[in-house]
């Protein structure tokens, strides 16, 4: 998986008349050729990324400024966090003061529940703008974070000043939006994880699915075996000095990502990618040897020893450690690349690893080459495969997903943000091919695969390995822009993807990352400022 295989159509008008852009009208046609007028600057409305079920601007707005308060509604301790959180994040450009307050009366911004908005879903909100403030109205919490995130794309870049008047109505395509990060391959701080979950959410990216464990390193401390994270943390791609969180230190995290609608899908891949517990305990393989830390990047040859019944021991002990720690509903038990493993083994291995899973409460997620053994009722695929996979395997995902296993799309030449950009790039690789910006965004989850129905795509993530991502530049410019393409191929309808409109509002978005310090892939396909 991580190595070569051998095998809106006017602008909107902010004055008197009302404008509206939708999903079924994209902003704006075809793209520029040589020699036409430079196009027109976005208005407001249109720059939203990702892109929302509906946007109307009408009407005056609102002042935005010294004055400003935010308004929280009835006594409730969520929205309260959600409304100090949507503080602090206006704050830091604007430098307003920005009190939050109880209580629904009164200009400002004002947060409010609507259980009946039926229309928005568990997730979406509504934002309405005015000359007497702009009120966000969503069925939950979650909603009215994410309808701030939007708000932030609205308000004055660099102080007081007009919000548009207008309303957006808007509500996820898919529930499962995600990034992942390989800490094991190079290991990353909790500090930096932090950052990339609060990059993410504001596009309203809800998923962090974290590759904890690997050949290369294991990066979580277990009581039950201390030395995984003690020895086996100990080390990384290229002999660096590895190293591993805390208990306390993930809770930080979960805790972190939690408030900000972000769920932690944790990852223990088994029964391969698994030296660095092989080199922490000898008694996890078959012969009782325990093989040297390994440092290198190739893939598929190590194993858990199907045949021992402290094997099994050991995955009860580990996944029921991480069950405890994670509140989310998902434990991704990996199960890609075990070329180490007989089939039958590996099938039987995986029917044990997910009865574990089952037996904490939680749900299987696992990468795709589990259709190849026997599937748990109710499990989730990851399918990572390109447009070269092997029919047969794409065959037995597609099996899967009409027998009722909800899929997470992943094609590695299209979602793999460790792909290089192109020729030029210098970290990453390419055993997928070359992704550009465009080729990232350019393609319809709902029917990416033949004979997979959009009822069954749960979702879309975006992973990041790390065999040659090792700093945080290099993290950030592999992961921006292409992230953000996933955050709208996650969020905004079908008839909202459309290559021509999305290059101009992810270019108009290039003042947003500079002032957050990100330093993006400027692609030469998008008309950056």
């Amino acid at each position: 998986m991580r190595v070569l295989r051998r095998t809106l159509g006017a602008l909107l008008a902010l004055g008197a008349a009302p404008a509206m852009v939708t999903a079924c009208a994209p902003a704006h046609g075809d793209d520029a050729r040589p020699g036409d007028d430079p196009p027109a600057a976005l208005a407001p409305f249109e720059r939203l990324l990702p892109a929302p079920v509906s946007a109307r601007a009408e009407g005056p707005g609102y002042s935005f400024g010294p004055g400003t308060v935010i308004r929280t509604g009835r006594p409730d301790e969520e929205v309260r966090r959600v409304g100090e959180l949507l503080a602090e994040q206006l704050r830091g450009p604007s430098g307003l003061p920005l009190p939050v307050v109880d209580g629904a009366q009164g200009d400002g911004i004002r947060l409010r529940i609507d259980e009946g908005a039926q229309e928005v879903g568990d997730e979406g909100y509504r934002l309405e703008s005015g000359p007497s403030g702009i009120t966000l109205t969503a069925r939950t919490p979650a909603g009215l974070f994410h309808g701030g995130q939007t708000l932030r794309q609205l308000v004055p870049a660099t102080g007081p000043g007009t919000v548009p008047g207008g309303t957006v109505t808007d509500r996820p395509r898919f529930a499962y939006r995600g990034a992942m990060v390989d800490i094991a391959r190079h290991f990353f701080s909790v500090e930096q994880v932090k950052r990339y979950v609060d990059q993410l959410a504001q596009y309203k990216v809800n998923t962090l699915h974290l590759h904890l464990t690997d050949d290369q390193g294991w990066r979580l401390a277990v009581d039950s075996w201390p030395r995984l994270a003690e020895y086996g943390g100990a080390s990384e791609v290229g002999g660096g000095p590895g190293g591993h969180w805390t208990k306390d230190e993930y809770r930080e995290l979960v805790a972190y990502a939690g408030q900000r609608y972000v769920d932690v899908v944790p990852e223990i891949d088994m029964p391969g990618h698994m030296n660095a517990a092989l080199a922490s305990y000898a008694e996890l393989n078959c012969d009782g040897k325990a093989p040297e830390r390994y440092t290198g990047t190739k893939v598929g040859f190590s194993s858990l020893c199907v045949a021992k019944e402290r094997t099994y021991e050991f995955i009860d002990e580990v996944l029921g450690e991480l069950a405890g720690l994670t509140p989310g509903r998902y434990l991704h038990i990996g199960g890609d690349e075990a070329h180490a493993t007989p089939a039958a083994d590996y099938a039987a291995f995986m029917d044990r690893a997910q009865a574990v899973v089952g037996r904490y409460g939680k749900t299987v997620v696992a990468w795709h080459q589990l259709a190849t053994a026997r599937p748990a009722r109710g499990s989730v695929l990851q399918y990572w495969g390109h447009d070269k996979t092997p029919a047969a395997d794409r065959a037995a995902v597609v099996a899967a997903a009409k027998a009722g296993h909800p899929l997470i799309l992943s094609p590695a030449d299209r979602l793999y943000l460790d792909m290089k950009y192109d020729a030029a790039t210098k970290p990453g690789l390419a055993w997928a091919g070359y992704v550009p910006v465009q080729r990232a965004y350019s393609w319809n989850p709902g029917a990416y695969l033949a004979g997979v129905p959009e009822s069954s795509v749960l979702g879309v993530e975006a992973p990041l390995w790390t065999e040659n991502v090792a700093t945080r530049a290099e993290w950030e410019l592999m992961a921006f822009p292409r992230v953000m393409g996933l955050a709208e191929l996650g969020w905004s309808p079908a008839a909202a993807l459309d290559w021509a409109s999305y290059g101009r509002r992810l270019a108009a978005q290039a003042p947003r990352l500079d002032a957050q310090g990100i330093g993006f892939f400027r692609a030469p396909d998008v008309p950056w400022p």
